[in-house]
């Protein structure tokens, strides 16, 4: 039923260049996705100073936005695997199965219990680095303070 409503009639052989792309777009689409819900995540930790409350309010804050975002990409991907190129199927299969799982699993489990488990080693950084980088406050917390 399922393999005849997607037109695949047997198994054939993966693309050797298909791995590497479909590694290169979930890369970006994750990234994306970890940018959402870091980029948060710090600003609450810098607001309140708690590891705890910063992951949990980060990660209450950009949910949402993760998931309408990650539904929206399995959509279109999972259509490719309605048309007639096999490739083009290979490719909305690997992207959907692969953007659904990082979004829900890794976005939305694994990252917040690592962060929560780490508490403020999240945030520990070498002191060299600390002098390089430019302390760029989006909020303005800290000149208010």
């Amino acid at each position: 039923m399922g393999i005849s409503l997607i037109g695949v009639g047997k198994a054939g052989p993966i693309e050797s260049w298909a791995p590497m792309m479909l590694f290169a777009i979930v890369f970006g689409l994750s990234m994306d996705y970890e940018v959402f819900l870091l980029s948060r995540v710090k600003e609450e930790y810098d607001r309140t100073g708690d590891n705890a409350t910063a992951v949990a309010d980060g990660l209450t804050a950009t949910a949402r936005v993760i998931t309408a975002a990650a539904l929206i990409m399995v959509f279109v991907f999972g259509a490719f695997v309605l048309g007639y190129d096999r490739q083009l199927k290979l490719f909305g299969l690997g992207l959907s199965v692969a953007v659904f799982i990082d979004a829900t699993i890794v976005r939305m489990v694994l990252v917040p219990a690592t962060m929560e488990l780490l508490g403020d080693r999240n945030w520990w950084i070498p002191a060299w680095i600390n002098k390089l980088l430019p302390k760029i406050d989006v909020e303005g917390h800290h000149h208010t303070k």
